[in-house]
């Protein structure tokens, strides 16, 4: 039986044999730290700081795409004003981004 089966002889590695297998990984997930991770990271601070400065009388843009002037901040919800009479009640991380003042009377 053993002209169909070659005997396996195991070899003998180097002490950094295991080390040396593990750093294709390492160098992967620091590769994914900082090409993935990190920005997202960066982009989530900013964020959340962007949403914590709003403010009566910013003009904003919704998730939802909603664009509208701020009249009213509650601790969790923001009231925009989309139209004239029309108000909306949206919450404070629904707001995808500030835009410059005048940009709601630009675009009617």
């Amino acid at each position: 039986m053993s002209f169909f089966i070659s005997d396996a002889w195991a070899q003998t590695g180097g002490a950094g044999g295991g080390l040396m297998g593990l750093l294709p990984m390492v160098l992967i997930f620091v590769i994914f730290y900082f090409l993935l991770i990190r920005p997202q990271q960066k982009r989530a601070k900013e964020h959340k700081a962007m949403v914590a400065g709003v403010q009566k009388g910013d003009e904003i843009v919704t998730n939802g795409g909603l664009l509208g002037k701020v009249i009213a901040v509650d601790e969790n919800f923001v009231t925009v004003e989309i139209a004239a009479g029309t108000n909306v009640k949206v919450q404070r991380m629904a707001v995808s981004q500030m835009m410059p003042k005048g940009t709601v009377k630009s675009s009617t």
